[in-house]
């Protein structure tokens, strides 16, 4: 607003929408008020904040510039009305209580990691919060995870349950107090208590008394499930080889590797002398989501072997809430922190259901009661191409909001794929991406999926009236969405890895797109994966492919390497010595076709040369073989040339049969051999790009698909191709995996 040509009373009215709800903006108007002596009120109404003030002209020019520039922290304001007022018989500031309704406006706070004040409270011995788990104030603690619906008040949290003592009462209605109407707010007399359970004995319900029972459990090498903020978490020393040895047989993880959380020390010493971390991943695991983030693992780390077997890199993160803090420094070192499920299931947020599907993989249990409405597990980053790039959408990021780039006239719900699963509600121009939800093939999943659809649709006020869902008519998010009764967009898998990227880059006309995965239902029936798409999206064309090869047993390929491996042989007409019992059956089977897929997946090639050249027969965890292929590079090693040329179909075509000597050649070194191999496939993504450019404008050549979650290949990919002179984009907000499918999705639905 302007500047009052003189100081007499005015009134003026403010609408402020964006992050405003969970991050103290309601506070932190009330003292702005006081400080520049105007009277009025705040109130939220679910989508917005509410703001009437009256007072000297000249103080509400100063207090309209001071809501954006000095907000707090977490809050993002964005103004979306101001206009004078008539002046009203009006004396103080007041915050009203929150009206319902306009919710489609609204913006879901995330969950926030305990601040630099909660955690000096939490260690000073003279406080009243001294070494309580669930301190918090307005600027950190639970958000997302405990609302039940907005406009968000303590009510409509899963802390309605905990009447507030006199002194949190006092602190919560004191304008000078930081936990004035924090939501959250929580003392060791009326708020959340740990209990420390062990099967067959008797419950320790004694906050202090669990929190040193369960760094006993942990420091004898028990296992111990420890409810967090989103979820459980399965806990043991990360030192302790049997430990970790007894964690994996039992959850079962036999392979994938195991996340580390340190203790947060200065300058992050510990954690610094067992891995290498460049500046921008310090920053990533400093940032408000503290995520879980990938870097490489220095040879003399002091941690067990068993964590990340077969990989360089392992996931490291620091504690955020106040639980974790109080474990870490307690043990005095890292612990293995994996998610608390079973089998790709969605992290467990239930005390009971914890006990009943954990109990054969922790020895002792650290319960506490604050409900956990909605599981959020935690997100996971790798920096590629001197990013951070998410691999994970969860706590702390999502539910992320992101801008379309055109207006929906509808609202839209899209359900994503089978794997990695998340979701997105579209409209207006708005789109929230759910958190990751994991897997569909079990129960579980299944039921968390249905439940965000439905959580999504409530917390936002609005009811999707169209659904947009993969191609592929196995998945069960399709088949959910065939049942819902909504009008269905159907869209290929590729193409919605391609219109995602597209979509964090709206200013790009003329996209080449690499598509590279495991698999995905592609147009012409077959399992696509090693795709070039040009255009845009809603006009994807393929531009460019692998040489397709038939698959025994189609998609189980994903788990069985071998058969990859084994299927190249045979179609090149070659002899491989590593078949197990019965592959002169499978064989047969494969020269008549029978349950055989035709693929071109660049994510099966990666499989087929991890067991040909004697890394791994069979995988424990999807992408196991490319994860393993890439650990095992030696030093930079020049490619093998892939022909290329023009298949039945117009497209380029590489074909990738001169890898197989080498790759069956028993006198190279795998790390040889793992080099070379992700040089030609970088090589060979060059020389389509350039096949493409002599026939088509291309403004941008972007790299999509599981496969780029490969560090060595897309940071190889990507250095040809700018030093070719060529515009590469990645994706900053987004998974490149299917965890991005539900946004491309969306993207390619269009306005409608």
């Amino acid at each position: 607003m302007r500047a009052a040509p003189d100081s007499g009373e005015a009134a003026h009215v403010w609408a402020v929408g964006g992050q405003v709800q969970g991050v103290g903006f309601r506070p932190f108007v009330y003292r702005l008020a006081q400080r520049f002596r105007l009277n009025g009120w705040v109130r939220n109404r679910s989508g917005h904040v509410d703001i009437f003030t009256q007072g000297n002209a000249q103080a509400l020019v100063a207090f309209g510039e001071a809501l954006f520039t000095e907000a707090p922290p977490l809050a993002q304001p964005q103004l979306l009305a101001s206009d004078p007022a008539p002046c009203r018989p009006l004396a103080g500031f007041t915050i009203l209580a929150s009206e319902e309704g306009g919710k489609t406006a609204a913006r879901l706070p995330p969950d926030m990691p305990v601040c630099d004040d909660c955690l000096r409270e939490l260690h000073d011995p003279a406080g009243r919060r001294y070494r309580y788990p669930f301190i918090n104030c307005t600027q950190c603690g639970p958000r997302y995870t405990i609302i039940a619906r907005l406009p968000y008040d303590r009510p409509h949290t899963t802390l309605a349950g905990f009447p507030l003592c006199a002194d949190c009462r006092r602190e919560y209605e004191d304008p000078r107090d930081r936990r004035f109407h924090a939501q959250p707010l929580a003392c060791p007399r009326c708020g959340p208590q740990l209990t420390f359970s062990v099967p067959g004995e008797p419950p320790l319900a004694e906050t202090a008394t669990a929190l040193a029972a369960v760094v006993a459990a942990l420091r004898a090498g028990v296992v111990v499930a420890v409810k967090g903020v989103g979820g459980y978490h399965l806990l043991c020393d990360a030192q302790q080889t049997a430990a970790v040895e007894r964690l994996r047989q039992t959850k079962p993880r036999p392979h994938k590797p195991l996340a580390v959380m340190y203790p947060p020390d200065a300058g992050l010493a510990r954690l610094r002398r067992d891995v290498w971390l460049t500046g921008e991943e310090e920053a990533r695991l400093r940032d408000s989501a503290r995520p879980i983030v990938l870097a490489a693992k220095r040879p003399a780390a002091a941690l067990s072997p068993a964590i990340a077997p077969g990989v360089n890199d392992i996931g490291v993160l620091l504690p955020y809430s106040p639980l974790h803090h109080l474990l870490l420094e307690d043990f005095g070192g890292p612990l293995v922190a994996t998610s608390g499920n079973i089998g790709g299931e969605p992290v467990l947020t239930a005390n009971g259901d914890a006990e009943r599907r954990l109990g054969r993989v922790a020895g002792a249990f650290l319960h506490h009661n604050r409900p956990i409405q909605r599981p959020a597990d935690d997100s996971v980053y790798r920096v590629i191409a001197g990013a951070a790039r998410p691999l994970r959408l969860g706590r702390g990021v999502a539910p992320l909001e992101l801008t379309l780039p055109f207006e929906r006239a509808r609202p839209l719900l899209a359900v994503g794929g089978h794997l990695k699963n998340t979701l997105a509600l579209a409209w207006g121009r708005r789109v929230v991406i759910s958190p990751h939800i994991g897997d569909l093939d079990t129960v579980r999943g299944r039921e968390t999926f249905v439940q965000t659809a439905a959580d999504l649709q409530a917390l936002y006020g609005v009811r999707a009236e169209a659904v947009a869902c993969d191609a592929h008519p196995g998945y069960a998010a399709t088949r959910w969405a065939k049942d819902s009764g909504l009008p269905m967009v159907s869209v290929w898998h590729h193409f919605a890895h391609a219109s995602a990227l597209a979509g964090e880059y709206p200013e790009i006309g003329e996209w080449l797109v690499f598509t590279w995965d495991g698999a995905g239902y592609g147009a012409d029936g077959a399992l696509w994966g090693g795709e070039a798409l040009l255009g845009a999206p809603r006009r994807w064309r393929r531009a460019a492919t692998f040489r397709p090869f038939f698959l025994p047993g189609g998609e189980r390929a994903a788990r069985e390497p071998w058969r990859s491996g084994a299927a190249l042989a045979w179609e090149a007409g070659l002899t491989w010595d590593g078949l197990p019992e019965g592959g002169a059956l499978l064989h047969d089977a494969w020269r008549r076709r029978v349950n055989c897929s035709r693929t071109s997946a660049v994510g099966r090639l990666f499989d087929a040369a991890a067991a040909l050249a004697g890394l791994l027969r069979e995988a424990s965890f999807e992408g196991q073989g490319g994860m393993w292929l890439e650990a095992a590079c030696g030093s930079e090693a020049a490619p093998i040339a892939l022909p290329l040329g023009k298949n039945g179909a117009g497209a380029w075509q590489s074909d990738w049969s001169p890898l197989l000597p080498l790759l069956l050649d028993s006198g190279r070194a795998v790390g040889e051999k793992a080099a070379i191999f992700h040089a030609s496939l970088a090589y060979a993504l060059l020389a389509q790009a350039r096949a493409a450019r002599r026939e088509h404008p291309i403004d941008a050549v972007g790299l999509s698909g599981g496969v780029f979650q490969n560090r060595r290949l897309t940071e190889q990919a990507a250095g040809l191709l700018a030093a070719d002179g060529f515009s590469v984009r990645l994706a900053r907000r987004l998974p490149c995996n299917d965890g991005g499918l539900c946004f491309g999705q969306l993207i390619e639905a269009g306005n409608g």
